[in-house]
């Protein structure tokens, strides 16, 4: 199962896993159809996008906005500007990946939109969720870039809900850049265990001519944690994995 709160997301994946190849000529179309006037295009497309929600107008505006990075207004309108330096993926390496997602997800996913309390609720024993929600440090009432806010108390309570019902999960949810803190650890009472990850040089940090690298928390629950077999296994795991990752205190 996929599912996001963003139902123009989850259309542009339900035309990815349906119809590739057709996504793919679109791209191409309004990647060429750019290069007249780049900035220009990229605005009209953004308008466009936040009338009618095409799928192919989303995926297009991924490609070239600033940081591969969505934001919205508080109108909830596509609001991020473009990456003056390049143009986009190229067409033919988006249609590869877009053939390899659909060939990946068809036949064996559901996407929906909805809650996201009601997706975990379906997760089955056998399975393993993973949540990405809108990280602590970077989004709050004032800060509207997702397309909805998240209510951090009732969040805590539907991780406790999750973690006592037994249910395997990975949350992706804090971190740091530099010495600079995004949010704080969560609980200590939900018993999750975090690793932190690094996840390379910050490219904000770049663009603002600093160099600095990004640590992100990785959240994993008690279900989750016996069935990799503890935490001296997930340790050992991560002591030989090719990224950088430790278990945090």
């Amino acid at each position: 199962m996929l599912n996001d709160a963003d139902r123009a997301l989850m259309a542009l994946w339900a035309a990815i896993v349906a119809a590739p190849g057709e996504l793919a000529a679109s791209y191409r179309h309004l990647f060429e159809a750019q290069e007249e006037d780049p900035r220009a295009f990229y605005d009209a497309c953004r308008v466009a996008f936040n009338a009618t929600r095409r799928p192919e107008l989303l995926l297009f505006l991924l490609a070239r906005c600033a940081k591969a990075a969505v934001r919205y207004n508080a109108r909830g309108e596509f609001n991020q500007a473009p990456d003056n330096r390049r143009r986009g993926a190229r067409p033919g390496l988006v249609a590869r990946r877009l053939h390899a997602a659909a060939a990946l997800l068809r036949g064996r996913c559901t996407l929906q939109t909805g809650d996201y309390r009601e997706a975990l609720g379906a997760v089955a024993p056998g399975d393993v969720a993973y949540l990405d929600p809108p990280y602590q440090g970077v989004s709050g009432p004032r800060d509207r870039r997702y397309v909805a806010p998240l209510d951090l108390g009732g969040f805590l309570d539907a991780l406790e809900a999750a973690a006592k019902a037994g249910v395997s999960f990975l949350l992706s949810f804090d971190g740091r850049t530099g010495g600079r803190a995004h949010g704080v650890a969560l609980p200590a009472g939900l018993g999750l265990t975090r690793v932190e990850l690094d996840a390379g040089r910050s490219s904000q940090a770049t663009l603002l001519g600093r160099a600095e690298r990004t640590v992100e928390s990785l959240y994993l629950s008690p279900a989750l944690l016996e069935r990799l077999g503890g935490r001296r296994e997930v340790a050992g795991h991560l002591a030989g994995a090719a990224l950088t990752a430790r278990l945090a205190s």
